[in-house]
């Protein structure tokens, strides 16, 4: 049975919260955290790993620190023929963190990190011929990675009853 036919349990969420705040714990540590064996706790993460519920492990860089202190935020409204998402590849824009397509007047939400100001005047230059942008500088960030958790009591029932899953 794979997690996409039930839902995680208890102590997957467990495991899943364990290693989302130190993703460098050892089976052997991990198990005593969440009260399993090494050889229990490792079945359990590699299912997780092969479901795609764990999507990897990384480094958290402090970007200031990495010298890329500015972030913003830029919707797009793509000219037709020049939409972002179709004519160009990521490498074209190494700035740009994450891209949303969007409903509505936007068509796309980017989330973009650079050196400087300078920096950034080139990014919205070369991002402009794409179409129109609305940006907006980051002054600082209060959530960013925050941890996936397991949904309330409350959620799961809003969910069941409007016939969304069960």
């Amino acid at each position: 049975m794979t997690f996409q036919e039930r839902e995680l349990d208890s102590t997957d969420w467990q495991i899943l919260a364990t290693l989302q705040s130190d993703g460098r714990l050892s089976f052997n540590q991990l198990g005593k955290r969440v009260s399993l064996s090494p050889p229990a706790v490792a079945d359990r993460v590699r299912r997780l790993e092969d479901a795609g519920v764990i999507k990897g492990y990384r480094a958290e860089v402090d970007p200031a620190r990495a010298g890329q202190p500015l972030s913003a935020f830029v919707q797009m409204r793509c000219t037709t023929g020049r939409c972002l998402l179709k004519t160009t590849r990521a490498e074209d824009f190494p700035e740009v963190l994450e891209i949303h397509k969007l409903s509505g007047n936007s068509c796309s939400m980017l989330r973009v990190r650079v050196r400087s100001m300078r920096h950034l005047e080139g990014l919205f230059e070369r991002l402009g011929e794409h179409g129109e942008m609305n940006t907006h500088i980051v002054l600082s960030t209060e959530f960013e990675g925050r941890p996936v958790q397991p949904p309330s009591d409350d959620e799961r029932t809003v969910t069941r009853s409007a016939g969304w899953g069960s």
